[in-house]
């Protein structure tokens, strides 16, 4: 379990919450329970160094004030909109005997041991969190799904996860799916586009060439024929006229 050290602080304006930043502290309050609300002050690199852990918003953490131990859970945390840095966080008192609702991490291990993966196959994770009710005293740090002899097309339920005693999901009118493995994906690849040599090109418009002037010679000879055919029936025709 976490923990870290906390003032009593009695800094309530904004101009001293502002000086309180600045000197290198970050407000809190605890609130929950049958106890009074306690105002608090908190170190800002080490609480950082939670948020950034993964599981922050549902680990357990213990806040220690002039030496008494108080067992607290983060429900909110505010940040700068600049600067990304916390500058106020409200933490609930955990009280014994209470249920508490908490979305939990999923961790998957064995993904080596996984037929399915190993065949090229792809773990697709519908949830990476999981909210569950739990006893406040007794908070899962994470799921385990164990993903051992999964072949493609297997489908991990909640049903399939064991849960501590006591411990259970919000959703209750069915099974969900947490994580299935999936057939991979085959991307076809674009054909290749036909190379053409420079000999190649060469020869393809000296064909081409030969293939206009063949043509060009074909028409002009055509034309020739065309013109003698003309001057003949004319020749004849004149001759006709004559020996009437």
């Amino acid at each position: 379990m976490n923990s870290l050290d906390a003032t009593i602080r009695s800094t309530k304006t904004k101009g001293q919450l502002s000086e309180l930043r600045k000197k290198g502290f970050v407000p809190a309050i605890i609130y929950g329970g049958k106890e009074n609300n306690q105002i608090i002050s908190l170190s800002k690199k080490h609480l950082t160094n939670l948020i950034n852990q993964e599981n922050f918003a549902s680990a357990v953490i213990k806040i220690i004030i002039e030496g008494k131990e108080i067992n607290v859970l983060p429900r909110e945390v505010s940040f700068d909109t600049i600067s990304d840095e916390p500058i106020h966080v409200d933490f609930l008192r955990i009280v014994s005997g209470s249920k508490i609702n908490l979305e939990i991490p999923v961790k998957f291990i064995n993904n080596d041991k996984s037929p399915g993966l190993k065949r090229g196959g792809v773990l697709n994770i519908v949830r990476r969190k999981v909210e569950l009710k739990c006893p406040a005293e007794k908070i899962p740090e994470e799921l385990i799904v164990d993903l051992d002899n999964l072949d493609i097309g297997a489908s991990i339920k909640i049903s399939s996860i064991k849960l501590p005693d006591n411990v259970a999901p919000t959703i209750t009118d069915r099974d969900f799916v947490i994580a299935t493995v999936a057939a991979p994906t085959v991307v076809k690849e674009p054909e290749k586009p036909v190379e053409t040599t420079e000999e190649g090109a060469e020869t393809s418009e000296a064909s081409s060439d030969a293939s206009t002037d063949g043509s060009d010679d074909k028409s002009s000879t055509e034309s020739d024929k065309n013109k003698d055919g003309d001057k003949d029936k004319k020749e004849d025709q004149k001759s006709a006229s004559d020996k009437k």
